[in-house]
């Protein structure tokens, strides 16, 4: 990618916009990070890691596509970069190994394909997120199993650590440290707006209460 290089007074501009974005995503202020790493961008397009951190940001917004387009960036900068290989993989036509082992054991269990839909969703945010972080994948079926775990919390359909771990071939102990990595990266919590595929998400009665406890603080103090 041949790009102009920006001015001094530009990267220092663009350096504190990157700054203030990094703050916002860390704190979940998804729009203005969004905000702040494209004014970045814009700024000193020349960044690779300002792409990167883009693309991360658009991931946790759910806006995968865009996320795709910053990561294609990213490796027109950085085609060398030892994370290449892995973010390559994301514009693959076919299912990578940890997807394939994840659909044949959910669907063998016969779990609905949204829940499915939905843990594939959650290994690509997991790449995109973890960003220039390296990613080991020696045994393809040990993420799968974390995921389907995961994304069965996530759902309510519990089920035992040892039975799901058996159905992979994995041991329980790995399935529960990749399962607490994915939740690390991506802070799920219980019944994830993100991840969650029934009717109803019993968030919703978190988010009502909320908004009608602060109805009756404001009518509390009225005058």
């Amino acid at each position: 990618m041949s790009l102009a290089q920006p001015s001094a007074a530009d990267r220092k501009k663009a350096d504190a916009l990157y700054q203030e974005a990094l703050n916002a995503y860390q704190r979940w202020d998804i729009e203005e990070a969004l905000k702040q790493f494209q004014a970045a961008v814009k700024l000193a397009p020349n960044r690779a890691e300002y792409h990167l951190s883009l693309a991360q940001a658009l991931a946790r917004a759910g806006d995968f596509d865009r996320a795709l387009r910053a990561l294609a960036n990213y490796l027109r900068l950085e085609p060398n970069s030892p994370v290449a290989s892995r973010v390559e993989q994301l514009f693959a036509s076919g299912m990578d190994p940890v997807e394939q082992s994840l659909t044949a054991k959910m669907k063998a269990a016969q779990l609905p394909l949204d829940l499915i839909g939905a843990a594939i969703q959650m290994w690509m945010e997991f790449r995109i997120t973890l960003g220039a972080e390296p990613l080991s994948i020696p045994k393809p079926e040990a993420w799968a199993a974390a995921l389907d775990y995961t994304v069965r919390k996530v759902n309510l359909h519990d089920i035992p650590l040892a039975k799901l771990a058996s159905a992979y071939d994995i041991s329980a102990d790995t399935v529960s440290k990749h399962h607490q990595t994915l939740v690390k990266m991506l802070d799920i919590m219980p019944c994830d707006y993100r991840y969650f595929t029934g009717d109803k998400n019993p968030l919703d009665k978190l988010v009502e209460a909320a908004e009608l406890l602060d109805q009756l603080e404001a009518r509390f103090h009225e005058d």
